[in-house]
């Protein structure tokens, strides 16, 4: 099978910023950078699927559940930590994917440039667990790609939920769901 890992979301505004994980998402960061570089170096397709919302966009329909966050040319929108220098360590072979609602599907070429490749089996890391990774793998469950969750690359501002996501992703799509690499 060929593979692909999705990194969802995993920014200055959802780590620290704007509509911040807090702790959970700091505490993921050397996972993703970790897990990010091995797929690099396995020559998978990685992908960065960001968040992207415009200054006073009123028809947004996140405008009225959260606080504005990842706006364009903001510092918001960069990849946190030392997520930032593996992208930028790699620009030739991550792709940056800007997204506008929460499954990076939605909007995106994404399917396109996953089925151009072959890629039938996806892993997906970032936050949040319960909203932009969660929406990902129920549309890549839908369009039949089989997934991994990296536990220990995911995080949410709401531990109940991250815990559901978790448990749903296993019994609700049959996904695999990994600490360290499959």
């Amino acid at each position: 099978m060929k593979k692909a890992l999705i990194v969802i979301d995993y920014t200055v505004d959802f780590v620290v910023g704007q509509l911040p994980c807090g702790d959970p998402g700091i505490a993921i960061e050397n996972r993703i950078c970790e897990i990010t570089r091995h797929f690099v170096q396995q020559n998978d397709f990685v992908v960065m699927a960001v968040d992207l919302h415009e200054r006073d966009d009123h028809y947004h329909p996140e405008q009225r559940l959260f606080p504005p966050h990842n706006i364009r040319g903001t510092d918001g929108r960069h990849l946190y930590g030392r997520l930032q220098n593996v992208f930028d360590e790699n620009r030739e072979t991550i792709q940056w994917m800007d997204k506008t609602r929460y499954s990076a599907f939605c909007g995106t070429n994404l399917e396109l440039q996953l089925r151009s490749r072959g890629i039938d089996e996806l892993h997906l890391a970032g936050v949040c667990t319960d909203i932009c990774v969660l929406h990902t793998a129920v549309d890549a469950y839908n369009k039949g790609f089989h997934i991994t969750v990296h536990e220990d690359a995911t995080a949410s501002f709401n531990a109940v939920g991250h815990e559901w996501a978790l448990g749903h992703f296993r019994h609700a799509m049959g996904a695999q769901v990994v600490c360290g690499y499959k």
